[in-house]
């Protein structure tokens, strides 16, 4: 598997993008998912001189509906393998109905462009409908994959090593999230998740790209430096 770091975490930082890929393949990483896509052409210029690749890009759902061929465009300049939806609300997950029509909305925005695509979660997807969650029904009516976000399934109570496995060849990508017992994003390494567990279970579903990500970092540079520690401690090849 490869390593890549979520660029969202690193939205507070102020460097040179140039210098930002640098120190990011210098910590060790193989790549980069990108959060939204801007300036694709120079943006794959220094990405190359950083000697690093693209795990994906995370597209909002109304961007690729209102052009889906400039979006295709894009990720093809930077050589994006997957197409991200990184966050629908808590509407799209109220009941049955609404499922079922987040469901068919995302095979919509498959077919529509030129890269695989992935439904990101968060936690409010599994509030509970019937016996089941809308996480659970969703995966059952979409054939789009997920990149299933560790450390908010943990966050919501779910077995992120008991997801995988029923993610298995579905989720090409996933965050590496840690979180407190509370809940709340920490450093990888600081927090309740089973890492090593979670990265077996992730190489056997068949995962491509292990993407570490902190939403709220304290200092970005340095939590990115400091996953890179904890990465290269487990057995993720």
């Amino acid at each position: 598997m490869h390593t890549a770091i979520q660029l969202w975490t690193l939205r507070d930082h102020s460097g040179p993008q140039a210098e930002t890929f640098e120190r990011i393949a210098a910590a060790g990483y193989d790549g980069v998912e990108f959060a939204g896509l801007s300036d694709p052409v120079e943006t794959a210029r220094k990405l190359e001189a950083a000697g690093l690749l693209a795990a994906g890009a995370h597209v909002d759902a109304e961007a690729i509906r209102a052009d889906p061929a400039g979006v295709t465009d894009d990720l093809a300049t930077l050589g994006v393998p997957y197409v991200v939806v990184p966050y629908l609300d808590d509407d799209h997950f109220a009941d049955a109905a609404a499922v079922a029509e987040t469901a068919t909305m995302l095979d919509d925005l498959s077919g529509a462009v030129e890269k695989p695509l992935l439904y990101h979660n968060h936690t409010h997807e599994f509030v509970p409908i019937g016996t089941e969650t809308a996480f659970d029904r969703l995966i059952e009516e979409t054939t789009v994959g997920i990149e299933l976000d560790i450390g908010w399934a943990q966050a919501a109570g779910r077995d992120p090593v008991a997801l995988l496995e029923t993610l298995s060849g579905r989720a090409p990508v996933v965050h590496l999230k840690d979180v407190t017992a509370d809940g709340e994003p920490t450093g990888l390494g600081e927090g309740v998740v089973d890492l090593q567990a979670v990265v077996d279970a992730a190489r056997a579903a068949g995962t491509e790209w292990l993407v570490f990500e902190h939403d709220d970092p304290a200092a970005p540079i340095e939590a990115m430096a400091a996953a890179a520690d904890v990465l290269s401690t487990l057995a993720v090849e």
